[in-house]
Protein backbone atom coordinates (compact mmCIF):
# COMPACT_ATOMS: atom_id res chain seq x y z
CA UNK A 1 0.00 0.00 0.00
CA UNK A 2 1.63 3.63 -0.85
CA UNK A 3 1.97 6.13 1.52
CA UNK A 4 0.11 5.75 5.02
CA UNK A 5 3.09 8.77 6.47
CA UNK A 6 0.44 10.84 4.98
CA UNK A 7 -2.17 10.62 7.24
CA UNK A 8 0.07 11.30 9.96
CA UNK A 9 1.29 14.22 8.34
CA UNK A 10 -1.67 15.75 7.70
CA UNK A 11 -2.67 15.82 11.30
CA UNK A 12 0.16 17.75 11.72
CA UNK A 13 -0.50 20.14 9.16
CA UNK A 14 -4.51 20.42 10.23
CA UNK A 15 -3.00 21.31 13.68
CA UNK A 16 -1.03 23.87 12.33
CA UNK A 17 -3.63 25.26 9.69
CA UNK A 18 -6.11 25.68 12.67
CA UNK A 19 -3.78 27.75 14.55
CA UNK A 20 -3.41 29.94 11.95
CA UNK A 21 -6.48 30.81 10.98
CA UNK A 22 -8.30 30.86 14.13
CA UNK A 23 -9.03 34.39 15.33
CA UNK A 24 -6.86 35.63 17.92
CA UNK A 25 -9.86 37.81 19.65
CA UNK A 26 -10.25 36.41 23.25
CA UNK A 27 -13.42 34.03 23.71
CA UNK A 28 -14.39 30.28 22.68
CA UNK A 29 -13.79 29.44 18.80
CA UNK A 30 -16.45 26.64 16.94
CA UNK A 31 -14.80 25.67 13.36
CA UNK A 32 -16.23 23.53 11.23
CA UNK A 33 -15.88 20.08 9.28
CA UNK A 34 -17.33 19.00 6.25
CA UNK A 35 -16.67 15.35 6.26
CA UNK A 36 -18.68 11.94 4.97
CA UNK A 37 -19.82 10.58 8.82
CA UNK A 38 -22.40 8.60 7.04
CA UNK A 39 -22.02 6.15 4.18
CA UNK A 40 -19.70 3.94 2.09
CA UNK A 41 -17.05 6.68 2.41
CA UNK A 42 -17.63 6.78 6.24
CA UNK A 43 -14.22 5.65 7.10
CA UNK A 44 -12.43 8.70 5.92
CA UNK A 45 -14.93 11.05 8.29
CA UNK A 46 -13.07 9.26 11.03
CA UNK A 47 -9.67 9.08 9.68
CA UNK A 48 -10.10 13.01 9.14
CA UNK A 49 -12.45 13.80 12.13
CA UNK A 50 -9.70 11.66 14.74
CA UNK A 51 -7.07 14.08 13.82
CA UNK A 52 -8.98 16.90 13.54
CA UNK A 53 -9.96 16.12 17.35
CA UNK A 54 -6.12 15.41 17.73
CA UNK A 55 -5.33 18.49 16.83
CA UNK A 56 -8.41 20.62 18.87
CA UNK A 57 -7.17 18.38 21.86
CA UNK A 58 -3.60 19.34 22.11
CA UNK A 59 -4.28 23.47 20.92
CA UNK A 60 -6.27 23.57 23.77
CA UNK A 61 -4.29 21.76 26.30
CA UNK A 62 -1.62 23.52 25.52
CA UNK A 63 -3.60 26.94 25.66
CA UNK A 64 -2.47 28.45 21.70
CA UNK A 65 -5.81 30.03 21.80
CA UNK A 66 -7.25 32.72 24.35
CA UNK A 67 -10.35 30.15 24.29
CA UNK A 68 -11.72 26.62 23.92
CA UNK A 69 -11.59 25.49 20.40
CA UNK A 70 -14.39 23.03 18.93
CA UNK A 71 -15.47 21.58 16.01
CA UNK A 72 -18.54 21.12 14.76
CA UNK A 73 -19.16 18.58 12.26
CA UNK A 74 -21.75 17.71 9.52
CA UNK A 75 -22.15 15.35 7.48
CA UNK A 76 -21.21 15.65 3.99
CA UNK A 77 -21.71 11.57 3.07
CA UNK A 78 -19.27 12.54 0.40
CA UNK A 79 -21.79 13.68 -2.11
CA UNK A 80 -21.54 17.38 -4.34
CA UNK A 81 -24.98 18.30 -2.84
CA UNK A 82 -25.08 17.06 0.46
CA UNK A 83 -21.32 18.66 1.22
CA UNK A 84 -22.82 22.09 -0.17
CA UNK A 85 -25.53 21.91 2.59
CA UNK A 86 -23.62 20.64 5.78
CA UNK A 87 -20.77 23.78 4.32
CA UNK A 88 -24.40 25.98 4.09
CA UNK A 89 -25.31 25.18 7.71
CA UNK A 90 -21.36 25.51 9.08
CA UNK A 91 -20.96 28.91 7.80
CA UNK A 92 -24.90 30.44 8.15
CA UNK A 93 -26.21 28.81 11.08
CA UNK A 94 -22.95 27.46 13.33
CA UNK A 95 -21.17 30.70 12.37
CA UNK A 96 -17.76 29.03 11.71
CA UNK A 97 -14.86 30.97 10.23
CA UNK A 98 -12.68 28.19 8.97
CA UNK A 99 -14.69 24.37 7.62
CA UNK A 100 -12.50 21.49 6.95
CA UNK A 101 -13.35 19.60 3.80
CA UNK A 102 -12.37 16.13 2.12
CA UNK A 103 -13.62 14.52 -1.14
CA UNK A 104 -13.28 16.75 -4.63
CA UNK A 105 -16.73 17.10 -5.49
CA UNK A 106 -17.79 18.12 -2.13
CA UNK A 107 -14.87 20.40 -1.49
CA UNK A 108 -15.34 22.19 -5.24
CA UNK A 109 -19.43 22.11 -4.16
CA UNK A 110 -17.84 24.44 -0.68
CA UNK A 111 -15.81 26.64 -1.89
CA UNK A 112 -18.53 28.41 -3.80
CA UNK A 113 -19.86 29.21 -0.62
CA UNK A 114 -16.35 29.50 0.88
CA UNK A 115 -15.89 32.46 -1.64
CA UNK A 116 -19.36 33.98 -1.36
CA UNK A 117 -19.37 34.73 2.67
CA UNK A 118 -15.38 34.79 2.77
CA UNK A 119 -15.25 31.88 4.66
CA UNK A 120 -11.57 29.95 4.38
CA UNK A 121 -12.02 26.40 3.73
CA UNK A 122 -8.88 23.97 4.02
CA UNK A 123 -9.32 20.60 2.00
CA UNK A 124 -7.16 17.67 3.57
CA UNK A 125 -8.92 14.96 1.39
CA UNK A 126 -9.73 15.54 -2.01
CA UNK A 127 -7.22 15.32 -4.57
CA UNK A 128 -8.62 16.49 -8.03
CA UNK A 129 -6.00 18.99 -9.44
CA UNK A 130 -8.91 21.74 -10.25
CA UNK A 131 -8.70 22.45 -6.22
CA UNK A 132 -5.76 24.57 -7.14
CA UNK A 133 -8.10 27.34 -8.62
CA UNK A 134 -10.75 27.32 -6.34
CA UNK A 135 -9.99 30.94 -5.14
CA UNK A 136 -7.80 32.83 -2.30
CA UNK A 137 -10.73 31.16 0.78
CA UNK A 138 -9.66 27.90 0.03
CA UNK A 139 -6.70 25.81 0.58
CA UNK A 140 -5.19 22.74 -0.22
CA UNK A 141 -3.01 20.53 2.85
CA UNK A 142 -2.22 17.71 0.63
CA UNK A 143 -0.71 17.30 -2.69
CA UNK A 144 -3.71 16.83 -5.65
CA UNK A 145 -3.48 13.71 -7.76
CA UNK A 146 -1.70 15.01 -10.65
CA UNK A 147 1.49 15.37 -8.32
CA UNK A 148 1.04 12.26 -6.75
CA UNK A 149 0.97 10.37 -10.34
CA UNK A 150 3.92 12.82 -11.69
CA UNK A 151 6.03 11.45 -8.80
CA UNK A 152 4.36 7.74 -9.12
CA UNK A 153 4.49 6.74 -12.55
CA UNK A 154 8.30 7.96 -13.15
CA UNK A 155 9.01 5.76 -10.31
CA UNK A 156 7.52 2.77 -11.76
CA UNK A 157 8.51 3.04 -14.97
CA UNK A 158 12.16 4.11 -14.31
CA UNK A 159 13.04 2.27 -11.78
CA UNK A 160 11.13 -0.92 -11.68
CA UNK A 161 11.26 -1.03 -15.34
CA UNK A 162 7.11 -0.94 -15.64
CA UNK A 163 6.42 -0.03 -18.75
CA UNK A 164 2.74 -1.14 -19.64
CA UNK A 165 -0.25 0.34 -17.33
CA UNK A 166 -3.93 -0.16 -17.32
CA UNK A 167 -6.28 1.93 -15.45
CA UNK A 168 -9.39 1.66 -13.84
CA UNK A 169 -11.07 4.70 -12.54
CA UNK A 170 -14.37 5.48 -11.03
CA UNK A 171 -16.25 7.87 -13.35
CA UNK A 172 -16.23 11.28 -10.80
CA UNK A 173 -13.65 14.60 -11.22
CA UNK A 174 -11.22 12.19 -9.54
CA UNK A 175 -11.14 9.82 -11.75
CA UNK A 176 -11.40 11.65 -14.96
CA UNK A 177 -8.36 13.82 -14.49
CA UNK A 178 -6.42 11.07 -13.91
CA UNK A 179 -7.89 9.79 -17.12
CA UNK A 180 -6.56 12.64 -18.62
CA UNK A 181 -3.29 13.03 -17.44
CA UNK A 182 -1.53 9.69 -17.05
CA UNK A 183 -1.35 9.33 -20.56
CA UNK A 184 0.61 12.24 -21.51
CA UNK A 185 2.96 11.63 -18.01
CA UNK A 186 3.63 7.97 -19.35
CA UNK A 187 4.29 9.37 -22.81
CA UNK A 188 6.86 11.12 -21.42
CA UNK A 189 8.91 8.62 -19.30
CA UNK A 190 8.71 5.74 -21.85
CA UNK A 191 5.51 4.18 -20.56
CA UNK A 192 2.20 3.09 -21.99
CA UNK A 193 -1.22 3.14 -21.47
CA UNK A 194 -2.62 -0.31 -22.99
CA UNK A 195 -6.33 0.63 -21.67
CA UNK A 196 -8.46 3.04 -19.44
CA UNK A 197 -11.47 1.13 -17.92
CA UNK A 198 -14.44 3.76 -16.15
CA UNK A 199 -16.52 2.19 -13.69
CA UNK A 200 -19.56 3.87 -12.08
CA UNK A 201 -18.98 5.44 -8.42
CA UNK A 202 -21.54 2.75 -7.14
CA UNK A 203 -20.22 -0.57 -8.47
CA UNK A 204 -18.93 -3.50 -6.57
CA UNK A 205 -18.94 -6.68 -8.97
CA UNK A 206 -15.70 -6.06 -11.20
CA UNK A 207 -15.25 -10.00 -12.92
CA UNK A 208 -15.80 -7.91 -16.24
CA UNK A 209 -13.21 -5.49 -15.31
CA UNK A 210 -10.92 -8.84 -14.16
CA UNK A 211 -11.46 -10.46 -17.77
CA UNK A 212 -10.31 -7.31 -19.82
CA UNK A 213 -7.20 -6.72 -17.45
CA UNK A 214 -6.45 -10.30 -18.18
CA UNK A 215 -6.46 -9.95 -21.66
CA UNK A 216 -4.41 -6.58 -21.56
CA UNK A 217 -1.60 -8.61 -19.14
CA UNK A 218 -0.13 -5.50 -18.16
CA UNK A 219 2.92 -4.55 -15.97
CA UNK A 220 0.84 -1.86 -13.73
CA UNK A 221 -2.53 -1.88 -12.88
CA UNK A 222 -3.15 1.43 -11.33
CA UNK A 223 -6.36 2.07 -9.54
CA UNK A 224 -8.54 5.21 -8.98
CA UNK A 225 -10.97 4.73 -6.68
CA UNK A 226 -11.70 4.83 -2.99
CA UNK A 227 -13.18 3.56 -0.01
CA UNK A 228 -15.53 0.10 0.12
CA UNK A 229 -15.02 0.53 -3.71
CA UNK A 230 -11.38 0.15 -4.34
CA UNK A 231 -11.21 -2.24 -1.95
CA UNK A 232 -13.92 -4.98 -3.14
CA UNK A 233 -11.95 -4.12 -6.73
CA UNK A 234 -8.73 -5.04 -5.63
CA UNK A 235 -9.80 -8.28 -3.28
CA UNK A 236 -11.88 -9.57 -7.02
CA UNK A 237 -9.26 -8.74 -9.15
CA UNK A 238 -7.15 -11.50 -7.36
CA UNK A 239 -9.44 -13.61 -6.47
CA UNK A 240 -9.73 -13.72 -10.65
CA UNK A 241 -6.14 -14.64 -10.49
CA UNK A 242 -4.33 -11.37 -11.84
CA UNK A 243 -1.08 -11.29 -9.87
CA UNK A 244 0.55 -7.83 -11.67
CA UNK A 245 1.71 -4.91 -9.27
CA UNK A 246 -1.72 -2.47 -8.32
CA UNK A 247 -0.66 0.94 -7.70
CA UNK A 248 -3.18 3.85 -5.98
CA UNK A 249 -3.10 6.92 -4.90
CA UNK A 250 -2.70 8.11 -0.95
CA UNK A 251 -6.40 7.28 -0.40
CA UNK A 252 -6.24 3.67 -0.41
CA UNK A 253 -4.01 3.49 3.16
CA UNK A 254 -7.31 3.06 4.97
CA UNK A 255 -8.27 0.49 7.40
CA UNK A 256 -9.83 -1.91 5.18
CA UNK A 257 -6.60 -2.12 3.41
CA UNK A 258 -4.16 -1.94 6.04
CA UNK A 259 -5.61 -4.66 8.27
CA UNK A 260 -4.13 -7.72 8.10
CA UNK A 261 -6.41 -9.72 7.41
CA UNK A 262 -7.75 -7.76 5.11
CA UNK A 263 -4.27 -6.66 3.39
CA UNK A 264 -2.69 -10.00 2.99
CA UNK A 265 -5.12 -11.24 0.25
CA UNK A 266 -4.71 -8.25 -1.70
CA UNK A 267 -0.94 -9.22 -1.52
CA UNK A 268 0.55 -9.71 -5.42
CA UNK A 269 2.61 -13.16 -5.27
CA UNK A 270 5.21 -13.12 -3.51
CA UNK A 271 4.53 -9.90 -1.76
CA UNK A 272 5.60 -8.91 1.92
CA UNK A 273 4.34 -7.38 4.87
CA UNK A 274 6.70 -5.62 7.36
CA UNK A 275 5.37 -5.51 10.84
CA UNK A 276 6.68 -2.53 12.85
CA UNK A 277 4.20 -1.71 15.62
CA UNK A 278 1.29 -3.75 17.26
CA UNK A 279 3.42 -5.64 20.11
CA UNK A 280 0.42 -6.91 21.80
CA UNK A 281 -1.81 -6.98 18.83
CA UNK A 282 -3.79 -10.36 17.88
CA UNK A 283 -5.38 -11.00 14.29
CA UNK A 284 -7.00 -14.23 12.65
CA UNK A 285 -5.16 -15.24 9.42
CA UNK A 286 -6.61 -17.48 6.63
CA UNK A 287 -3.11 -19.35 6.21
CA UNK A 288 -4.03 -20.28 2.70
CA UNK A 289 -3.85 -16.42 1.92
CA UNK A 290 0.01 -17.15 2.18
CA UNK A 291 1.35 -20.26 1.76
CA UNK A 292 -0.28 -21.10 -1.33
CA UNK A 293 0.46 -17.45 -2.20
CA UNK A 294 4.41 -17.30 -1.25
CA UNK A 295 3.79 -14.30 1.10
CA UNK A 296 5.29 -13.56 4.27
CA UNK A 297 4.80 -11.64 7.28
CA UNK A 298 8.46 -10.34 8.39
CA UNK A 299 8.64 -8.62 12.05
CA UNK A 300 11.11 -5.32 11.89
CA UNK A 301 13.01 -4.66 14.87
CA UNK A 302 15.00 -1.31 15.42
CA UNK A 303 17.49 -3.13 17.68
CA UNK A 304 17.96 -5.76 19.67
CA UNK A 305 21.21 -4.47 21.32
CA UNK A 306 21.60 -5.18 24.98
CA UNK A 307 20.97 -2.15 27.32
CA UNK A 308 24.91 -1.74 27.36
CA UNK A 309 25.71 -1.86 23.75
CA UNK A 310 22.71 1.07 23.74
CA UNK A 311 24.27 3.16 26.18
CA UNK A 312 27.54 3.10 24.63
CA UNK A 313 26.48 4.12 21.30
CA UNK A 314 24.24 6.69 22.91
CA UNK A 315 27.51 8.09 24.82
CA UNK A 316 29.39 7.86 21.71
CA UNK A 317 26.52 9.87 19.46
CA UNK A 318 26.68 12.37 22.42
CA UNK A 319 30.57 12.94 21.95
CA UNK A 320 30.15 13.16 18.82
CA UNK A 321 27.66 16.03 18.45
CA UNK A 322 29.24 17.79 21.49
CA UNK A 323 32.74 18.00 19.15
CA UNK A 324 30.86 19.03 15.81
CA UNK A 325 32.20 15.55 13.95
CA UNK A 326 28.46 14.56 13.63
CA UNK A 327 26.96 15.45 10.71
CA UNK A 328 23.50 17.76 11.19
CA UNK A 329 20.20 17.65 8.99
CA UNK A 330 19.33 21.08 7.24
CA UNK A 331 16.28 22.61 8.20
CA UNK A 332 13.88 24.40 5.44
CA UNK A 333 11.60 26.50 6.92
CA UNK A 334 8.65 27.27 4.61
CA UNK A 335 4.85 29.04 5.65
CA UNK A 336 1.56 26.38 5.14
CA UNK A 337 1.22 27.68 1.28
CA UNK A 338 3.71 25.35 1.07
CA UNK A 339 2.15 22.29 2.59
CA UNK A 340 1.10 20.46 -0.65
CA UNK A 341 4.64 20.89 -2.02
CA UNK A 342 6.21 19.72 1.44
CA UNK A 343 4.09 16.43 0.49
CA UNK A 344 5.24 16.07 -2.98
CA UNK A 345 8.99 16.61 -1.83
CA UNK A 346 8.98 13.71 0.71
CA UNK A 347 7.26 11.34 -1.64
CA UNK A 348 9.99 11.98 -4.70
CA UNK A 349 12.99 11.97 -1.99
CA UNK A 350 13.63 15.43 -2.33
CA UNK A 351 14.20 15.70 1.36
CA UNK A 352 17.17 13.41 2.27
CA UNK A 353 19.15 14.05 5.24
CA UNK A 354 17.16 17.70 5.69
CA UNK A 355 14.14 18.59 8.01
CA UNK A 356 10.71 20.49 6.47
CA UNK A 357 8.93 22.99 8.70
CA UNK A 358 5.98 24.30 8.20
CA UNK A 359 5.38 27.74 10.04
CA UNK A 360 1.98 29.61 10.58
Amino acid sequence: MFKPLNKILHSSLVACALFAAAPAHAGDITIGADFPMSGPNATYGDIFGAGANLAAEHINADHMLDGKLTIQYEDSQALPQQGLIAMTKLVNVAKAPYVMTAFTGVSKAASTVAARTRTVAVNGGGVGPDLAELGPYFWNVIPLINAEIGTMVPYLVKERNFKRFVLIYVDDPLGQAVAKDMPTILSKVGGKMLDAMSIPVTEQQFSGIAAKVRADNPDVIYIASYGAQELQLIKQLRDNGLTQQIASYSALAIPGTLALPQAIPLLAERGRIVLISGIARHDVLRFGDLYTHDRAIVGFAISNATTDELTRAADAIGNAAASGTLPTLSVARHSLEYAAEAHADLEAGRTHRSRLVLVP
